[in-house]
């Protein structure tokens, strides 16, 4: 049976043997970044954006969870950065289920370098203005080298 190695294991069958990258997050930690949300503290309407985290240098993006105790109807949500919007979710996400952990990622950014600085995370409102009551809470999960 054929075998082919991962990317990160490229350099296993080389001489001399080159070992598995930590800092591409094989074999890596994980840091969770969360934030919570309480939906009734202020309108979070269209266009609006909500700070996430302060995640620093050199750690890569590895997924994230997004979960709600309220459907938010029409409203969608970006996960991103000031610059890119929708970088860690790719698109906009709708989440009508409640109690239900959504996990998002994109595999373009789980594939980049550690991050070379410190890294503004934030959730852009769009569609529609978020609902005036219940609770959002997003976990960030970034690898971070053993």
């Amino acid at each position: 049976m054929a075998q082919t190695l991962s990317n990160e294991l490229s350099g296993y069958n080389s001489t001399p043997v080159v070992k598995p990258s930590a800092t591409a997050a094989y074999g890596a930690r994980l840091r969770r970044y969360r934030a919570s949300i309480a939906l009734a503290s202020q309108v979070f309407g269209t266009g609006n954006e909500v700070i996430l985290a302060y995640v620093p240098a050199g750690l890569t993006f590895a997924f994230g969870v997004i979960n709600t105790d309220t459907s938010l109807g029409t409203s969608t949500v970006s996960i991103g950065t000031p610059a890119t919007p929708a970088k860690y979710n790719n698109a906009a996400q709708t989440l009508t289920a409640t109690n239900t952990p959504t996990m998002f990622g994109a595999v373009g950014q789980e594939e980049q370098a550690a991050l070379t600085g410190v890294e503004q995370i934030q959730m852009l409102v769009g569609v529609a203005n978020l609902p005036a009551s219940g609770n959002l809470v997003v976990d960030l999960f970034f690898s971070t080298p053993t």
